[in-house]
């Protein structure tokens, strides 16, 4: 077979494999329907695999040709990839963090993943199969058969050798997923039992149909593949051994993560590079400073630094999103305190301009005069980036709540002053370092429209690890926190986590309306009626401001390719899973 026959040949599957996707969901729309939703673990955001940003032409836009991203694609090479630090643990079950969730998309599987590549543009994605070789639902969508794929393998690493994955290593991994330790259990409850009939069958028992279950099933915060072996054959937080495209050769602490291609990875044919250098480089400054070198393949680019980028790196490849990103700030749940009445919730709200914080964010006002498309939307309680979901803070649809997402710092000294409060310190926490400069100016900002509106803001800047995820991010804090939630893939994941019992719930929020509309939506798989709760839940809050959203995530985020990177604006995908859905069909035209 020449070269030329084998990209063909893929990129026909490839077609067949979004067939399939499009046959499910049509099979199940008109039985149990398959809406999608996601479901998530933490609360981090690293900056997702953009799609690329364009000016938009006058006129009827043509329909493109489709083109072969693999056409004269050339095999080899080492991928030069930048991490902002060291994770946690490298166990995907063992903490929230999401530096372990994106080193676990190189090593392990999923039952599904998140479909990307040319055509299909960020947040579109939809779930296709990974190690799952089909999904068949009952007729009403509350059971699910999936058959694994039959050359599904782990790496070939002692003490697992290759073996083939069977249903035994599904199982053991849902034992990890549903265990007591697990924070991010609550987002399965829905699912009644699991049963395993054979070595490459499994079936899930729905408690009722569920509009988001392959989206959960390909949920990066979630349900990763472990071999059994794991469970006292080899510790999980010290070693990977998956089935994932790349095999972990070797791991320094603030230095870099090495992995080789998987040579047997069920993807015939891929990754095509030989193997990925991911350096742990905590500074940002010193990250753009290996990419304008030429010495890291591709970067997260903040928004001040974009022109200086452009101009300096010939043939730079640079794209840009509004990303599927939520900031917010919310309160400790402990009662008696100011923030119980919603008055003082909505003041907090009204205390910020959010189109000048997303100017001080994300540079909009000298990134559109370069000629630079730049959105600035609002975040809602579901993110801009979310447009499936999202409702407009600003359209009158909001109703009530498009009042208190105004700049109004008169009224919200009006709002101060009502509920008795007189200048009392309060605690406003975040972290600042993790998250990158964006995030930090805008939470800096955020003190000082804070403070302009009357509120006496002392801020506590946390350490992610020892303090701001563990105990601030689980509502285990005292006085006002601002932060990230969890990229999810689909909406629905952010209702469950604000309003439901859900361990990681930050402020504790208990409103019967809005934990009624997030179980509800679950199971309601006609879209229309599905958009509408959501749209509900959004109004209910912005009346409530449970929780405030603010604007670190609702710019536009920048990613840089160097000239020699192909495929790395055409792949394009959603949450933790980019080491898997994309990094695989890169390839580097050196």
């Amino acid at each position: 077979m020449t070269s030329s026959d084998y990209w063909q040949r893929y990129w026909r599957a490839r077609a067949s494999r979004r067939r399939f996707l499009g046959g499910a969901a049509a099979a199940t729309a008109g039985a149990a329907g398959l809406a999608l939703v996601g479901c998530g673990g933490e609360e981090e955001a690293p900056s997702p695999t953009p799609a690329p940003a364009s000016p938009t032409p006058a006129g009827p836009t043509p329909t493109p040709t489709p083109v072969d991203p693999f056409a004269n694609a050339k095999r080899g090479g080492i991928w030069n990839g930048q991490s902002t630090g060291d994770p946690p643990t490298i166990d995907p079950y063992g903490n929230l963090s999401f530096l372990t969730k994106s080193f676990a998309a190189y090593v392990y599987s999923r039952l599904f993943m998140y479909e990307a590549g040319p055509g299909i543009a960020y947040g579109e994605n939809r779930p296709v199969p990974d190690l799952a070789e089909s999904a068949e639902p009952n007729a009403d969508g509350s059971e699910w058969v999936i058959k694994l794929k039959p050359n599904a393998k782990f790496h070939n690493v002692a003490p697992v050798n290759g073996r083939a994955v069977t249903t035994e290593d599904v199982k053991f991994s849902w034992g990890r997923m549903t265990a007591e330790t697990t924070p991010n259990r609550s987002q399965v409850a829905f699912v009644d039992r699991v049963e395993f009939p054979d070595a490459t069958t499994v079936k899930f028992t729905l408690k009722r149909p569920n509009a988001a279950f392959l989206d959960v099933l390909a949920d990066a915060n979630l349900f990763w593949i472990m071999p059994k072996e794991a469970d006292g054959g080899f510790n999980p937080a010290e070693k990977a051994i998956g089935s994932g495209p790349w095999i972990l050769k070797s791991y320094q602490a603030s230095v870099a993560f090495t992995f080789e291609r998987n040579p047997n990875w069920h993807f015939e044919g891929f990754p095509l590079m030989d193997g990925v250098q991911l350096s742990i480089i905590p500074e940002y400054a010193t990250r753009l400073a290996q990419f304008l070198a030429g010495n890291s393949d591709a970067a997260g680019i903040d928004a001040n630094d974009l022109v200086q980028v452009r101009d300096q790196v010939r043939g730079v490849q640079l794209s840009g999103v509004i990303p599927q990103l939520l900031s917010f700030i919310y309160f400790d749940p402990k009662p008696n305190t100011y923030w119980r009445d919603p008055r003082f919730r909505r003041a907090v709200s009204m205390a910020l301009d959010r189109d000048a914080i997303t100017d001080i964010g994300y540079n909009v006002k000298k990134l559109r005069d370069a000629g630079f498309d730049v959105g600035a939307p609002w975040n809602n309680i579901i993110p801009a980036g979310m447009t499936r979901w999202w409702l407009d803070p600003k359209s009158p649809d909001m109703g009530e709540g498009r009042a208190y997402f105004e700049y109004n710092v008169a009224e919200a000294k009006k709002l101060l002053e009502a509920v008795g409060y007189k200048g009392e310190p309060i605690k406003y926490q975040y972290t600042n370092n993790r998250y990158g400069s964006t995030f930090n100016n805008i939470a800096e900002v955020t003190q000082a429209y804070l403070t302009q509106a009357g509120i006496n803001a002392q801020t506590e800047v946390q350490d992610y690890s020892s303090v701001y995820i563990t105990q601030t991010f689980v509502g285990n804090f005292d006085g006002i926190a601002f932060g990230y939630e969890t990229p999810f893939p689909e909406g629905g994941a952010y209702l469950i986590r604000f309003f439901t019992e859900d361990p990681l719930n930050h402020g504790k929020v208990n409103d019967p309306r809005l934990r009624e509309i997030a179980l509800k939506q679950q199971a309601t798989v006609d879209e229309e009626e599905r958009r509408a709760l959501f749209h509900e839940a959004q109004k209910i809050n912005g009346v409530e401001m449970y929780y405030v959203p603010n604007q670190a995530g609702a710019g536009t985020t920048w990613t840089a390719y160097q000239p020699w990177v192909r495929n790395g604006v055409e792949y394009v995908t959603i949450g933790y899973g980019g080491a898997t859905e994309v990094l695989p069909f890169y390839w580097k035209d050196i």
